[in-house]
């Protein structure tokens, strides 16, 4: 599976979405440094935040390079404030590729919809450029805020497996 033609800087009603650069590193550490933010990520990912931070960013850019998506970064249109991530990623998953729909929003913007109004624009995203009959999100299963993003995104729970050393949740949507 390969995403042709993405990453490119998209826009949202209030947000602006874009190819993540190294610009990003600091931003990025500030979110992986947040215990709120990182409490449901693997402990390796927050021991050295700036150096994580950098492997993250580059992952991504090769994710890029190689047509397996990648996340992009979320900007506030009005202040231009780096607000988190979120994009399409190819994965595997228990032997078997889909295209995921990811999301990680620094914690002072919890509750307004943005992870919402990503992850909608994501999933319509995902069936416009792919062949793909399903679209998922992985998500921990102690994890109930990106849980309700999932259901609001029209996912349903298809399984829970092991994935990367993390309980999760593999939820999913049909192409209309």
């Amino acid at each position: 599976m390969r995403l042709k033609n993405y990453p490119k800087t998209y826009q949202t009603e209030r947000l602006l979405l874009r190819p993540l650069d190294l610009a990003d590193v600091n931003p990025w550490a500030d979110f992986l440094a947040h215990p709120k933010a990182n409490a449901l990520f693997p402990k390796f990912l927050t021991e050295n935040t700036r150096e994580q931070s950098m492997l993250w960013i580059e992952r991504q850019i090769c994710r890029y390079r190689d047509l397996q998506g990648g996340l992009l970064a979320i900007i506030d249109k009005k202040s231009g404030e780096f607000m988190g991530q979120s994009g399409l990623l190819v994965q595997e998953v228990d032997g078997k590729k889909d295209l995921e729909v990811g999301y990680h929003l620094h914690p002072k913007f919890w509750g307004n919809g943005y992870a919402s109004e990503t992850a909608n624009f994501f999933k319509t995203l995902g069936f416009q450029i792919s062949e793909v009959n399903s679209i998922i999100s992985i998500i921990d299963v102690r994890n109930e805020n990106s849980k309700k993003v999932a259901h609001r995104n029209g996912m349903e729970v298809s399984k829970t497996t092991i994935w990367k050393g993390l309980n999760v949740e593999i939820f999913r949507i049909q192409r209309p």
